[in-house]
Protein backbone atom coordinates (compact mmCIF):
# COMPACT_ATOMS: atom_id res chain seq x y z
CA UNK A 1 0.00 0.00 0.00
CA UNK A 2 1.11 3.28 -1.22
CA UNK A 3 1.17 6.15 1.88
CA UNK A 4 -0.82 8.25 0.40
CA UNK A 5 -3.44 5.12 -0.03
CA UNK A 6 -3.81 4.85 3.70
CA UNK A 7 -6.76 5.07 5.45
CA UNK A 8 -5.71 6.06 8.62
CA UNK A 9 -3.70 9.41 6.78
CA UNK A 10 -7.36 10.49 5.59
CA UNK A 11 -9.92 12.33 7.81
CA UNK A 12 -13.06 10.19 7.29
CA UNK A 13 -11.97 6.65 8.27
CA UNK A 14 -10.11 7.81 11.61
CA UNK A 15 -13.53 9.90 12.55
CA UNK A 16 -15.44 6.92 11.95
CA UNK A 17 -12.87 5.07 13.79
CA UNK A 18 -12.85 7.18 16.88
CA UNK A 19 -16.86 7.07 17.06
CA UNK A 20 -16.96 3.47 16.76
CA UNK A 21 -14.42 3.35 19.63
CA UNK A 22 -16.57 5.57 21.90
CA UNK A 23 -19.20 3.87 21.03
CA UNK A 24 -18.15 0.42 21.77
CA UNK A 25 -16.76 2.11 25.02
CA UNK A 26 -20.69 3.35 26.47
CA UNK A 27 -21.54 -0.20 25.21
CA UNK A 28 -19.33 -2.38 26.78
CA UNK A 29 -19.87 -0.08 29.92
CA UNK A 30 -23.58 -0.68 30.40
CA UNK A 31 -23.22 -4.69 29.73
CA UNK A 32 -22.15 -7.52 32.03
CA UNK A 33 -19.09 -6.54 31.00
CA UNK A 34 -18.34 -4.00 33.16
CA UNK A 35 -16.91 -5.26 35.75
CA UNK A 36 -14.18 -6.93 34.37
CA UNK A 37 -13.42 -4.15 31.70
CA UNK A 38 -13.30 -1.66 35.01
CA UNK A 39 -10.75 -4.23 36.55
CA UNK A 40 -8.10 -3.69 34.07
CA UNK A 41 -8.71 -0.07 33.53
CA UNK A 42 -8.20 0.87 37.05
CA UNK A 43 -5.48 -1.72 37.66
CA UNK A 44 -2.43 0.26 38.06
CA UNK A 45 1.41 0.27 36.54
CA UNK A 46 4.31 1.42 38.37
CA UNK A 47 7.94 2.17 37.35
CA UNK A 48 10.05 1.33 40.47
CA UNK A 49 12.27 3.94 41.60
CA UNK A 50 10.20 6.85 39.33
CA UNK A 51 7.68 8.00 41.65
CA UNK A 52 5.22 7.22 38.26
CA UNK A 53 2.05 4.93 39.45
CA UNK A 54 -0.57 5.27 37.75
CA UNK A 55 -4.33 3.19 36.19
CA UNK A 56 -4.34 1.73 32.92
CA UNK A 57 -6.96 4.56 32.21
CA UNK A 58 -4.32 7.47 33.36
CA UNK A 59 -1.54 5.59 31.18
CA UNK A 60 -3.95 6.19 28.46
CA UNK A 61 -5.01 9.59 29.49
CA UNK A 62 -1.45 11.07 30.47
CA UNK A 63 0.62 8.81 28.48
CA UNK A 64 -1.02 7.82 25.04
CA UNK A 65 -2.86 11.14 24.78
CA UNK A 66 0.68 13.06 25.03
CA UNK A 67 1.41 11.47 21.25
CA UNK A 68 -1.55 12.67 20.12
CA UNK A 69 -0.99 16.40 21.62
CA UNK A 70 3.06 15.96 19.78
CA UNK A 71 1.36 15.58 16.91
CA UNK A 72 -1.17 18.48 17.61
CA UNK A 73 2.04 21.18 18.15
CA UNK A 74 3.80 19.88 15.56
CA UNK A 75 0.78 21.11 13.09
CA UNK A 76 0.22 24.24 15.10
CA UNK A 77 3.45 25.18 14.75
CA UNK A 78 3.13 24.61 11.22
CA UNK A 79 -0.01 26.37 10.58
CA UNK A 80 1.89 29.00 12.95
CA UNK A 81 4.96 29.80 10.99
CA UNK A 82 4.15 28.27 6.98
CA UNK A 83 -0.07 27.92 7.38
CA UNK A 84 -2.97 29.18 7.93
CA UNK A 85 -2.19 31.29 10.97
CA UNK A 86 0.94 32.53 9.30
CA UNK A 87 0.53 36.38 9.48
CA UNK A 88 -1.67 38.67 11.51
CA UNK A 89 -3.83 39.57 8.63
CA UNK A 90 -4.55 36.04 8.18
CA UNK A 91 -5.40 34.99 11.60
CA UNK A 92 -7.64 37.50 12.79
CA UNK A 93 -11.31 36.25 11.40
CA UNK A 94 -10.85 33.13 12.57
CA UNK A 95 -9.28 34.28 15.69
CA UNK A 96 -12.57 36.43 16.41
CA UNK A 97 -14.71 33.68 15.39
CA UNK A 98 -12.83 31.26 18.02
CA UNK A 99 -13.29 33.48 20.73
CA UNK A 100 -17.03 33.64 20.08
CA UNK A 101 -16.75 29.91 19.72
CA UNK A 102 -15.46 29.72 23.47
CA UNK A 103 -17.01 32.72 25.23
CA UNK A 104 -20.60 31.90 24.12
CA UNK A 105 -20.36 28.06 24.70
CA UNK A 106 -18.79 28.87 28.32
CA UNK A 107 -21.80 31.45 28.78
CA UNK A 108 -24.40 28.62 28.32
CA UNK A 109 -22.49 26.41 30.06
CA UNK A 110 -22.66 28.64 33.01
CA UNK A 111 -26.19 29.61 32.79
CA UNK A 112 -27.27 26.11 32.93
CA UNK A 113 -24.91 24.78 35.25
CA UNK A 114 -23.43 27.62 36.99
CA UNK A 115 -23.24 28.16 40.34
CA UNK A 116 -26.87 29.63 40.97
CA UNK A 117 -27.35 25.97 40.56
CA UNK A 118 -25.72 25.01 43.80
CA UNK A 119 -24.23 21.67 42.44
CA UNK A 120 -20.94 22.85 42.47
CA UNK A 121 -20.60 21.90 38.69
CA UNK A 122 -19.16 25.58 37.05
CA UNK A 123 -15.69 24.26 37.07
CA UNK A 124 -16.78 22.35 34.19
CA UNK A 125 -17.27 25.40 32.01
CA UNK A 126 -14.22 24.79 29.86
CA UNK A 127 -15.71 21.62 28.84
CA UNK A 128 -17.74 22.66 26.02
CA UNK A 129 -14.88 24.88 24.41
CA UNK A 130 -12.87 22.50 22.14
CA UNK A 131 -13.18 21.35 18.72
CA UNK A 132 -12.34 17.89 17.40
CA UNK A 133 -10.31 19.00 14.40
CA UNK A 134 -9.90 15.45 13.17
CA UNK A 135 -13.48 14.91 14.02
CA UNK A 136 -14.84 17.95 12.32
CA UNK A 137 -13.00 17.56 9.31
CA UNK A 138 -13.83 14.31 8.46
CA UNK A 139 -17.43 15.29 8.55
CA UNK A 140 -16.65 18.14 6.51
CA UNK A 141 -14.75 16.03 4.15
CA UNK A 142 -17.78 13.15 4.00
CA UNK A 143 -20.39 15.47 3.47
CA UNK A 144 -18.98 18.88 2.01
CA UNK A 145 -18.01 18.05 -1.53
CA UNK A 146 -18.48 21.25 -3.79
CA UNK A 147 -17.93 23.69 -0.75
CA UNK A 148 -15.32 26.13 -1.42
CA UNK A 149 -11.86 25.63 -0.04
CA UNK A 150 -12.58 28.86 2.23
CA UNK A 151 -14.85 26.78 4.47
CA UNK A 152 -11.84 24.73 5.11
CA UNK A 153 -9.44 26.48 5.80
CA UNK A 154 -11.24 29.00 7.76
CA UNK A 155 -12.70 26.07 10.19
CA UNK A 156 -8.99 24.59 10.57
CA UNK A 157 -7.83 27.76 11.87
CA UNK A 158 -10.33 28.41 14.00
CA UNK A 159 -10.43 24.55 15.20
CA UNK A 160 -6.56 24.98 16.01
CA UNK A 161 -7.17 27.95 18.05
CA UNK A 162 -9.55 26.42 20.35
CA UNK A 163 -6.80 23.75 20.72
CA UNK A 164 -4.59 26.30 21.47
CA UNK A 165 -6.82 28.00 24.07
CA UNK A 166 -7.86 24.17 25.06
CA UNK A 167 -4.43 23.54 26.07
CA UNK A 168 -3.97 26.89 27.74
CA UNK A 169 -6.80 25.83 30.08
CA UNK A 170 -4.83 22.24 30.64
CA UNK A 171 -1.98 23.71 31.32
CA UNK A 172 -3.49 26.67 33.72
CA UNK A 173 -7.01 25.20 35.34
CA UNK A 174 -5.67 22.03 35.97
CA UNK A 175 -2.30 22.14 37.56
CA UNK A 176 -2.59 21.04 41.69
CA UNK A 177 0.30 20.75 43.82
CA UNK A 178 3.01 21.66 41.62
CA UNK A 179 7.12 20.32 41.95
CA UNK A 180 8.70 23.10 40.30
CA UNK A 181 11.55 21.23 40.21
CA UNK A 182 10.31 18.56 38.58
CA UNK A 183 8.94 21.10 35.99
CA UNK A 184 12.48 22.80 35.74
CA UNK A 185 13.81 19.11 34.78
CA UNK A 186 10.79 19.03 32.17
CA UNK A 187 11.58 22.56 30.64
CA UNK A 188 15.51 21.89 30.60
CA UNK A 189 14.52 18.22 28.61
CA UNK A 190 12.59 19.96 26.30
CA UNK A 191 15.42 22.51 25.94
CA UNK A 192 18.06 19.00 25.13
CA UNK A 193 15.41 17.85 22.60
CA UNK A 194 14.87 20.97 20.86
CA UNK A 195 18.97 21.26 20.39
CA UNK A 196 19.27 17.49 19.70
CA UNK A 197 16.76 17.88 17.26
CA UNK A 198 18.76 20.67 15.02
CA UNK A 199 21.65 18.15 15.26
CA UNK A 200 19.27 15.44 13.55
CA UNK A 201 17.95 17.98 11.11
CA UNK A 202 21.58 19.18 10.15
CA UNK A 203 23.77 15.44 10.24
CA UNK A 204 20.55 13.01 9.89
CA UNK A 205 22.31 10.94 12.85
CA UNK A 206 20.02 7.43 13.88
CA UNK A 207 22.20 7.88 17.22
CA UNK A 208 21.05 11.20 17.98
CA UNK A 209 17.43 10.49 16.98
CA UNK A 210 17.25 7.96 19.33
CA UNK A 211 18.78 9.99 21.85
CA UNK A 212 15.94 12.61 21.15
CA UNK A 213 13.20 9.90 21.92
CA UNK A 214 14.78 9.03 25.08
CA UNK A 215 14.88 12.70 26.46
CA UNK A 216 11.74 12.92 25.17
CA UNK A 217 9.87 10.68 27.25
CA UNK A 218 12.06 11.45 30.45
CA UNK A 219 10.19 15.30 29.53
CA UNK A 220 6.92 13.57 30.03
CA UNK A 221 7.91 11.91 33.08
CA UNK A 222 8.90 14.88 35.04
CA UNK A 223 6.20 16.87 33.97
CA UNK A 224 4.08 13.93 35.01
CA UNK A 225 5.53 13.89 38.43
CA UNK A 226 5.17 18.18 38.28
CA UNK A 227 1.78 18.06 39.30
CA UNK A 228 1.05 19.80 35.67
CA UNK A 229 -0.86 17.45 33.17
CA UNK A 230 1.48 15.28 31.18
CA UNK A 231 0.28 15.90 27.85
CA UNK A 232 1.50 19.19 28.47
CA UNK A 233 5.01 17.43 27.89
CA UNK A 234 3.73 17.09 24.60
CA UNK A 235 2.42 20.34 23.52
CA UNK A 236 6.22 21.78 24.47
CA UNK A 237 8.51 18.68 22.64
CA UNK A 238 6.15 19.59 19.62
CA UNK A 239 6.69 23.13 19.49
CA UNK A 240 10.12 23.06 20.18
CA UNK A 241 10.87 20.67 17.94
CA UNK A 242 12.80 21.18 14.24
CA UNK A 243 10.55 21.51 11.32
CA UNK A 244 12.85 18.50 9.11
CA UNK A 245 12.38 16.00 12.01
CA UNK A 246 9.38 17.52 13.47
CA UNK A 247 7.36 16.31 10.20
CA UNK A 248 9.47 13.10 9.90
CA UNK A 249 7.72 12.38 13.13
CA UNK A 250 4.45 13.61 12.62
CA UNK A 251 4.40 11.75 9.32
CA UNK A 252 4.92 8.41 11.22
CA UNK A 253 2.77 8.87 14.29
CA UNK A 254 0.08 9.88 12.39
CA UNK A 255 -1.42 6.23 11.27
CA UNK A 256 -1.26 4.76 15.12
CA UNK A 257 -2.31 8.19 16.42
CA UNK A 258 -5.13 7.72 14.33
CA UNK A 259 -5.38 4.18 14.24
CA UNK A 260 -4.72 2.85 17.86
CA UNK A 261 -3.90 6.44 20.39
CA UNK A 262 -7.49 8.20 19.71
CA UNK A 263 -9.75 5.17 19.85
CA UNK A 264 -8.29 3.86 22.65
CA UNK A 265 -8.62 7.28 24.40
CA UNK A 266 -12.22 7.58 23.27
CA UNK A 267 -13.25 3.66 24.19
CA UNK A 268 -11.55 4.15 27.65
CA UNK A 269 -13.11 8.05 28.23
CA UNK A 270 -16.32 6.47 27.18
CA UNK A 271 -16.15 3.73 29.37
CA UNK A 272 -19.30 5.15 31.43
CA UNK A 273 -22.35 4.02 32.90
CA UNK A 274 -25.70 5.67 31.72
CA UNK A 275 -27.35 6.52 35.47
CA UNK A 276 -30.63 4.99 35.98
CA UNK A 277 -32.24 8.19 36.34
CA UNK A 278 -35.09 10.32 34.84
CA UNK A 279 -34.04 13.21 32.99
CA UNK A 280 -34.98 15.38 35.66
CA UNK A 281 -32.07 13.85 38.02
CA UNK A 282 -29.79 14.48 35.68
CA UNK A 283 -26.44 16.88 36.69
CA UNK A 284 -26.55 20.13 35.11
CA UNK A 285 -22.91 19.34 33.78
CA UNK A 286 -24.43 17.20 31.48
CA UNK A 287 -27.42 19.43 30.31
CA UNK A 288 -24.91 22.45 30.26
CA UNK A 289 -22.64 20.33 28.09
CA UNK A 290 -25.08 18.86 25.96
CA UNK A 291 -26.60 22.06 25.13
CA UNK A 292 -23.14 24.56 24.98
CA UNK A 293 -21.47 22.43 22.40
CA UNK A 294 -23.69 22.50 19.44
CA UNK A 295 -25.43 25.80 20.51
CA UNK A 296 -23.36 27.74 22.01
CA UNK A 297 -20.57 27.10 18.88
CA UNK A 298 -23.46 27.94 16.33
CA UNK A 299 -24.53 31.02 18.13
CA UNK A 300 -20.90 31.90 18.98
CA UNK A 301 -19.23 31.40 15.71
CA UNK A 302 -21.68 32.10 13.89
CA UNK A 303 -22.10 36.21 15.19
CA UNK A 304 -18.21 36.50 15.85
CA UNK A 305 -17.33 34.77 12.31
CA UNK A 306 -20.14 36.95 10.76
CA UNK A 307 -18.67 40.17 12.43
CA UNK A 308 -15.11 39.38 11.50
CA UNK A 309 -16.19 39.29 7.86
CA UNK A 310 -16.89 42.66 8.22
CA UNK A 311 -12.99 43.60 8.47
CA UNK A 312 -12.22 43.33 5.41
CA UNK A 313 -11.06 45.93 2.60
CA UNK A 314 -13.63 48.75 1.22
CA UNK A 315 -16.18 47.23 -1.79
CA UNK A 316 -14.73 43.57 -1.33
CA UNK A 317 -16.92 40.59 -0.89
CA UNK A 318 -16.90 38.67 2.14
CA UNK A 319 -14.34 35.28 2.14
CA UNK A 320 -17.12 33.42 3.64
CA UNK A 321 -21.21 34.29 3.82
CA UNK A 322 -23.12 33.86 6.61
CA UNK A 323 -24.40 30.25 5.71
CA UNK A 324 -21.00 28.98 5.30
CA UNK A 325 -19.83 30.27 8.72
CA UNK A 326 -23.22 29.12 10.63
CA UNK A 327 -21.72 25.63 9.00
CA UNK A 328 -18.41 26.06 10.02
CA UNK A 329 -20.17 26.65 13.70
CA UNK A 330 -22.21 23.30 13.65
CA UNK A 331 -18.99 21.14 12.72
CA UNK A 332 -17.38 23.66 15.94
CA UNK A 333 -19.67 21.82 18.09
CA UNK A 334 -18.14 18.28 17.71
CA UNK A 335 -15.70 18.16 21.28
CA UNK A 336 -14.98 14.60 21.25
CA UNK A 337 -11.25 14.35 22.28
CA UNK A 338 -10.28 17.27 23.88
CA UNK A 339 -13.60 17.96 25.73
CA UNK A 340 -13.68 14.10 26.92
CA UNK A 341 -10.13 14.89 28.32
CA UNK A 342 -11.28 18.74 29.74
CA UNK A 343 -14.46 16.68 31.20
CA UNK A 344 -11.83 13.97 32.73
CA UNK A 345 -10.09 17.28 34.52
CA UNK A 346 -12.47 19.01 35.27
CA UNK A 347 -14.54 16.41 37.69
CA UNK A 348 -11.41 14.38 38.66
CA UNK A 349 -13.14 14.42 42.19
CA UNK A 350 -16.33 13.23 41.42
CA UNK A 351 -16.94 10.25 39.21
CA UNK A 352 -20.92 10.43 39.22
CA UNK A 353 -20.81 14.14 37.36
CA UNK A 354 -17.52 13.45 35.63
CA UNK A 355 -19.02 10.45 34.24
CA UNK A 356 -22.16 12.26 33.44
CA UNK A 357 -20.21 15.35 31.93
CA UNK A 358 -18.71 12.39 29.23
CA UNK A 359 -22.00 11.88 28.69
CA UNK A 360 -22.86 15.06 28.13
CA UNK A 361 -19.79 15.93 25.77
CA UNK A 362 -21.02 12.19 23.44
CA UNK A 363 -24.26 13.82 23.40
CA UNK A 364 -23.56 16.98 22.15
CA UNK A 365 -21.08 16.21 19.90
CA UNK A 366 -23.66 13.76 18.25
CA UNK A 367 -26.14 16.23 18.12
CA UNK A 368 -23.33 18.55 16.56
CA UNK A 369 -22.20 16.15 14.21
CA UNK A 370 -26.12 15.22 13.16
CA UNK A 371 -26.66 19.47 12.37
CA UNK A 372 -23.34 19.61 10.94
CA UNK A 373 -23.92 17.03 7.99
CA UNK A 374 -27.36 18.38 7.44
CA UNK A 375 -25.83 21.75 7.24
CA UNK A 376 -22.83 20.99 5.18
CA UNK A 377 -24.79 19.00 2.95
CA UNK A 378 -26.90 21.42 2.47
CA UNK A 379 -24.76 24.16 1.52
CA UNK A 380 -22.14 21.32 -0.69
CA UNK A 381 -25.68 20.63 -2.83
CA UNK A 382 -26.27 24.37 -3.24
CA UNK A 383 -23.18 25.53 -4.74
CA UNK A 384 -22.39 22.48 -6.79
CA UNK A 385 -26.01 23.36 -8.50
CA UNK A 386 -24.78 27.41 -8.73
CA UNK A 387 -21.74 25.16 -10.28
CA UNK A 388 -23.43 23.37 -12.62
CA UNK A 389 -25.62 26.49 -13.75
CA UNK A 390 -22.82 28.45 -14.78
CA UNK A 391 -21.04 25.32 -16.58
Amino acid sequence: MRISDNPLRGQQFPAALLLAAAALGLLLANLATHDGIADVLHAHIAIPGTGLDLSIEEWVADGLLAIFFLVVAIELRHELTHGELDSPRKAVQPAIAATGGVIVPIAVYLLIAGPATGEGTAVGWPIPTATDIAFALGVLAMFGKGLPSAVRVFLLALAILDDIIGIIFIAVLFAHDVNWAMFTLAVASVVVFAVLSRVVAKNGSSGVAVLMGVVGVLAWGFMALSGIHATIAGVMLGLAMSPVPSEKTRHALEPTVNGVILPIFAFVAAFVVIPPVSPAELSPAFWGILIALPVGKIIGIGIFGWLSMQLRPKGTEPALRLPDILAAGTLGGIGFTVSLLLANLAFADDNGIRDQAILGVLGGSLIALVLSAIVVTARARSYRRLAAAVE
